[in-house]
């Protein structure tokens, strides 16, 4: 494999994936909470200490209310007494209470402030663990997870899903454990207070918990809609920019734009539907609950009168009445929390229980004095068990030999290095390596003997010193500047094809250069009508060519890679071949070939001429459905083109 394009691809692409939705909910939820809290055993005594903080921070805030009744009541007494004229406010009696309070709500805020902050080194430590052991089970993984997945799937899983999980569990666990603890000491509170009173405060929950169940359940269908249809304007966007040149190339900018308006018109609706229903919580809330709160100030006033209670009571009773009511809602948002951390934790333990590769065996072949001589035996493989890619394959490299694998798309030569590689491990047969089976190698040892190039090229953020010693982490600087001065060398088609411009694929770069004979200021300097001239040449190709070199940033860059490269600019016409002085059209699929510029490489090999389009100079149109209304098709019927298959071109092929 050679590798005609170097190119830095952006560190992320395309997005993270799925990620999580809002309010996703967890497979099992029983089972993921309690492994998570297995998860969490060594902070347990950290866990313990963290929900006493926030017990004490609770209790201390809710002493608070009662307290400052006293204070009250010693005011209305004060007040009174003074109006009577029997007496007056004791205010150092007051002052001392207020330090009391003072105390108490500062103690409160201590406690709560230590929770608050074991509980996020808790979350954090647990964060940086999973994402650690993430990181090191991806290097176990075998290559047919994630060559079944996408790419933003696995990225969530380390990002979205571990965020989630971190500010999830973080804000859920110190707030519910507050939240009931709020319930239940408020609750004492209100009966120590009045037990009529809180008799009636009662009455408010299922009022107040049947409105919270009429707006969710209303609400709920539209925040599914609204993150539905936001996954969708986020898929159309990205795709918009990733293919806009090709949207653009096709005219296709209006038909884009309004499957455009009408995901984005679906996300308007259901959006401000859900946003305003549940908008609504908030004031039916703050309705009922100042309802309950003249209910309780007009009995705790009948009381008072009465003797039954004092007038501090009645301050102290509807502020607990307050603070009962506030837990409930905060109890329902933490189970949406933890609905939405059980999910994420679900997802980071499947993917951390996945199956690993085995990557050491027991008694490991020795890796010296190999010499790389390499045998397939009656190898048979299948990525799944019904679609076997590799029926019967044998043969044998010896060491030093070139062996150049061909073949149609899906044929099996990706999955023989892959086989190789051990990425994958063949279903019967066997690999060998110096007639050692490579199944008896260690995984790390057997990879250290290959050298892979991939057809597309991946550059990790780094310089480009980093990124060649990659192969080799102990190369030395001299070395790697060799291999770089080692790779420097190309031809005129090469460096054309590289620079990415549009329309100008392999086969339309090497038309070029050959038309230039592989001159490179010829091919710098080539017009529209040049061009055009090229057979295989349109003119959207010849315009793109002529505006890319005509730009200064353009012609700056190429200036900076030729001070580097060395161009390879000999060329020899072709006189002779089985194709000689023939001219080729492509169309439709091909079968035999992996695709149509195979097709045009076999053609050039062979002497011909491989042309983009049909016209009068044209021996033969390859196309293996003959009756097709295709524009080629037709052209050729009007000129009197041959129309040949496939088949037939392997033929003339053969026939030298």
């Amino acid at each position: 494999m050679s590798q005609e394009q170097n190119k830095k691809r952006p560190m992320m692409g395309h997005g993270p994936g799925r990620g999580m939705m809002p309010g996703e909910k967890a497979k099992d939820f029983t089972g993921t909470i309690q492994k998570l809290f297995a998860y969490l055993g060594s902070y347990r005594i950290v866990l313990g200490v963290v929900i006493l903080f926030a017990i004490g921070s609770t209790v201390f805030n809710i002493i608070g209310p009662k307290v400052l009744s006293k204070v009250t009541t010693e005011l209305f007494n004060g007040l009174v007494a003074k109006v009577s004229g029997t007496g007056g406010i004791d205010f150092e009696k007051i002052g001392r209470i207020l330090l009391l309070l003072l105390g108490i709500y500062c103690i409160s805020a201590v406690f709560n402030f230590i929770q608050g902050w074991l509980m996020t080194g808790v979350t954090q430590k647990l964060c940086y663990r999973m994402r650690k052991e993430i990181s090191e089970k991806i290097n176990r993984m075998p290559m047919k997870y994630f060559e079944s997945r996408t790419v933003g799937e696995v990225l969530s899983r380390i990002t979205n899903d571990v965020d989630t999980l971190g500010q999830s569990l973080n804000q859920s666990v110190t707030q519910l454990i507050t939240s009931i603890a709020t319930m239940i000491g408020v609750l004492i509170m209100m009966l120590s207070i009045s037990p009529l009173m809180t008799l009636i405060a009662l009455v408010i929950l299922p009022i107040s918990g049947g409105l919270i169940g009429f707006v969710v359940k209303h609400s709920q269908k539209y925040f599914v809609e609204q993150q539905s249809c936001l996954g969708e304007i986020n898929g159309q966007v990205e795709e918009t920019y990733s293919g806009h040149m090709v949207i653009r190339a096709f005219n296709r900018e209006e038909a884009v734009e309004e499957t455009f308006s009408r995901t984005n018109d679906r996300l308007y609706e259901s959006a401000w539907k859900s946003q305003f229903i549940s908008g609504l919580m908030q004031p039916i809330m703050t309705f009922v609950g100042n309802l309950g709160y003249v209910a309780v100030a007009v009995l705790g006033s009948v009381l008072a009168v009465n003797g039954t209670i004092e007038v501090g009571d009645i301050q102290a009773f509807i502020q607990y009445v307050k603070n009962f009511t506030q837990p409930i809602t905060q109890i329902a948002q933490v189970s949406n929390m933890l609905q939405s951390a059980a999910a994420a934790a679900e997802r980071v333990f499947e993917f951390l229980d996945e199956e690993e590769e085995e990557q050491t065996v027991e008694h490991p072949v020795s890796m010296d004095h190999l010499t790389g001589a390499v045998s397939f035996e009656h190898v048979r493989f299948g990525y799944t068990p019904d679609k076997i890619v590799i029926q019967d394959f044998s043969c044998e490299v010896k060491p030093g030999q070139m062996v150049a694998i061909v073949g149609p798309t899906g044929a099996g030569k990706t999955t023989m290095v892959k086989l190789l590689m051990r990425f994958y491990d063949v279903n019967s047969g066997r690999i060998c390596l110096d007639g050692h089976d490579i199944r008896n190698f260690n995984r790390g040892q057997l990879r250290e003997m290959f050298g892979m190039v991939l057809q597309d090229t991946w550059l990790f953020q780094g310089t480009i010193m980093e990124n060649i010693r990659y192969g080799r982490l102990d190369a030395t600087d001299e070395e790697v500047i060799a291999a770089a001065k080692a790779a420097s060398h190309t031809t005129p088609p090469r460096l054309l094809y590289g620079l990415g411009i549009p329309n100008i694929g392999a086969a339309n770069a090497r038309m070029i250069a050959e038309a230039c004979e592989n001159k490179w200021a010829v091919i710098q300097n080539l017009n529209e009508g040049d061009l055009v001239a090229i057979d295989g040449i349109g003119d959207v190709m010849a315009k793109a060519y002529t505006a890319f070199f005509a730009e200064e940033e353009n012609t700056r860059i190429i200036e900076d890679l030729l001070q580097v490269l060395t161009l390879d600019e000999s060329f020899a016409a072709k006189s002779g071949g089985a194709l000689a002085g023939l001219t080729f059209v492509i169309t439709g699929k091909v079968h035999h070939f992996e695709n149509r510029d195979k097709v045009k490489e076999a053609i050039v090999a062979a002497g011909g001429k491989a042309a983009g389009s049909v016209s009068s100079k044209t021996d033969y149109l390859i196309n293996n459905d003959s009756t097709s209304a295709s524009s080629k098709n037709k052209k050729a019927k009007e000129l009197g083109v041959s129309i040949i298959t496939e088949e037939d071109f392997m033929k003339m092929l053969e026939e030298v």
